[in-house]
C-alpha cells in the first residue's frame, strides 16, 4: 500500500512539473529539490493537491516539494530509478541560487553540520555527569561525592570533555573537507593549535597559566575554543593546498605540499591570525551574552521573534557558528534556548490549523507535519502549513516564540549543547534540576499559548 502511494506521488509530480522541465534532482531530510528550466510553468496548487505533499516553495534556485522524512527518500529513488535524471548535490544547487551572503552563510553552516552530532552527544554526557555529581541525587542513594570511584570520575571526564578539548581540530578537518583539501592535513593543523606544548587557553583565561611571549610581544597560547581562528586557519590551509598541488612536481607533492601547508598555516595562526582573531571573537561572544542579559528579557524576546524569520529566509545557519563559539568559550549555549521556542510555537500553530481543516488529506498532512516538528524538523510545518495560512498565523508564531524566549532569558536558562529540538531538547538541561524544570514548563507554556492564540485569532469560524 505504501509503495503504491509513493509511486502515485512520484508519477503525479512528474506529470505536473514535466519530465523535460527537470534539469537535475536531489533531496534533503524532508524535501525533494528540483532544478527546473521553467519555474513559471509549474502549477503550485496542483502540486499541493497531491496526496502526501505537505507544501512547495521556490528558493535558492530550487523548486522544493515537502514530502517528509522517509517518504522523500523513496519518492526520489522511484524518480531517479525510472528516469535517471542528472543528480546534483544540495551544495551544487545552492551555489546557483541566493545572494553572496546567503551562499557564504550556507558554506559556513556546512562546515559545522558534521560537528553537530559529537557536540550533541557530548552535551548528553555533560548532563549525565551533572546528574552523577548532583548532591541531591547522590543523597537519594546515600552516597557522597568523595566516595565515587576515581575510575568513574575519569571516565566521565573523558566522555564529557574530549570533544571540546579538540574542537579546533574538528573544525579545521571539516573546513578542509568542505573546501576540497585533504581533511587529515586540516585535522593535524587543528591539533597543533591545541598542542600540550602551548599554554592551555582556558588556564590562561583563569589565571592558572601565562602565555609564552615570542619576540617579547606576541603571546603564544593554545586555541582551545577559538572557533573563528580554527575556521580561518582551515580556509587558509585548504586554499594553499589546492594552489601548491597545481604547481608542485609530482615527485615532491606527497611530502612537500603538506609540509608547506602545515608550516605556513600554523605559523600564520599562532603568530599573526590567532591573537587578533581571538580578541575579536571574545568581544563578540561578550556582546552576545550581554544582549541575552538585557533587562526584562528583551534580548530573548527579540531573538525569539528573529529566529523564525531567519528560518523562513534561510539565514538561520549563521546561528550554528555562534552557538559553537558560546559552547566552546563558556560551556553553555543560551542562544539555542531562546531560539528553541520557535519549535514549540511552530508545532502548536500547525496543529491548531490542522485540526480545523475539513479535508482529511490536509488534516493528516498537518498532523504529520506537527509530529515531524516535535521531532526536530520544522520545514513541513512552517512552509507546508503555517506560512500558507498567511500573516496572522505567522504573527502568532513570532509572538509566541518571542514570549517564550523572553521568559527563558529572564530566568537565565541555558543549554549545555545543541542539535536537539522540541521533544528531545530537555536532554540539554538535565545537568541541573532547576534548568530542566523551568525549560520544560516554558516550552509547554509556549506551545499552549501558540495553540490558543491560533484558535482565537487565526482559525476561521464556520
Amino acid at each position: 500500500m505504501k509503495e503504491k502511494i509513493e509511486l502515485k506521488i512520484a508519477q503525479s509530480i512528474l506529470n505536473i512539473v514535466g519530465k523535460e522541465n527537470i534539469l537535475s534532482m536531489t533531496h534533503c531530510a524532508t524535501r525533494l529539490r528540483l532544478q527546473v528550466k521553467d519555474r513559471e510553468s509549474i502549477d503550485d496548487s496542483s502540486i499541493q493537491e497531491i496526496e502526501g505533499v505537505k507544501g512547495v516553495f521556490y528558493t535558492a534556485g530550487q523548486y522544493q516539494i515537502i514530502l517528509g522524512s522517509g517518504v522523500v527518500n523513496r519518492v526520489y529513488g522511484l524518480l531517479m530509478g525510472e528516469h535517471s535524471f542528472a543528480e546534483s548535490s544540495k551544495a551544487e544547487m545552492e551555489l546557483e541560487g541566493g545572494n553572496k551572503l546567503q551562499r557564504a552563510i550556507r558554506n559556513v553552516a556546512d562546515i559545522f553540520v558534521p560537528i553537530i552530532p559529537i557536540i550533541g552527544a557530548t552535551g548528553l554526557f555533560l548532563g549525565l555527569k551533572g546528574v552523577l555529581l548532583n548532591n541531591l541525587v547522590l543523597g537519594m542513594f546515600g552516597v557522597a561525592q568523595d566516595s565515587i570511584p576515581q575510575w568513574l570520575l575519569a571516565m566521565n571526564t573523558v566522555l564529557a570533555d574530549t570533544a571540546f578539548a579538540f574542537l579546533t581540530a574538528f573544525i579545521c578537518w571539516s573546513t578542509f573537507k568542505k573546501m576540497g583539501g585533504m581533511p587529515i592535513i586540516g585535522f593535524l593543523i587543528g591539533l597543533m593549535l591545541v598542542s600540550p606544548a602551548l599554554p592551555n587557553a582556558y588556564a590562561v583565561a583563569s589565571g592558572d597559566a601565562t602565555p609564552i611571549m615570542a619576540f617579547g610581544f606576541i603571546p603564544l597560547v593554545g586555541y582551545q575554543g577559538s572557533i573563528l581562528t580554527a575556521l580561518i586557519t582551515g580556509a587558509i590551509g585548504a586554499t594553499l593546498e589546492k594552489k601548491f598541488r597545481k604547481i608542485m612536481p609530482n615527485s615532491m607533492d606527497l611530502i612537500f605540499t603538506p609540509f608547506l601547508v602545515i608550516a605556513i598555516s600554523v605559523i600564520t595562526a599562532l603568530f599573526i591570525l590567532g591573537p587578533f582573531v581571538h580578541a575579536i571573537e571574545a568581544g563578540a561572544i561578550s556582546m552576545i551574552i550581554m544582549f541575552l542579559k538585557l533587562p526584562l528579557g528583551i534580548g530573548g524576546l527579540l531573538l525569539g521573534v528573529l529566529y523564525p524569520i531567519c528560518v523562513m529566509t534561510g539565514m538561520h545557519h549563521v546561528f550554528i557558528m555562534v552557538e559553537t563559539s558560546l559552547l566552546a568559550t563558556t560551556g553553555f549555549n543560551p542562544l539555542i534556548t531562546v531560539c528553541a521556542m520557535y519549535g514549540f510555537a511552530n508545532a502548536a500553530v500547525c496543529l491548531a490549523l490542522g485540526l480545523n481543516y475539513k479535508k482529511s488529506s490536509q488534516k493528516a498532512a498537518a498532523v504529520s507535519a506537527t509530529t515531524t516538528q516535535l521531532l526536530g524538523v520544522s520545514e513541513p510545518a512552517l512552509f507546508g502549513v503555517v506560512m500558507r495560512e498567511g500573516t496572522k498565523a505567522i504573527g502568532v508564531l513570532l509572538l509566541s516564540s518571542g514570549i517564550g524566549g523572553m521568559l527563558l532569558s529572564m530566568l537565565g536558562i541555558k543549554a549545555n549543547s545543541y542539535g536537539l529540538a522540541v521533544l528531545l531538547s530537555p536532554l540539554m538541561y538535565m545537568y541541573n534540576s532547576f534548568q530542566l524544570t523551568v525549560y520544560i514548563a516554558t516550552g509547554v507554556f509556549t506551545f499552549l499559548l501558540a495553540f490558543l492564540l491560533t484558535k482565537m485569532f487565526v482559525v476561521k469560524k464556520d
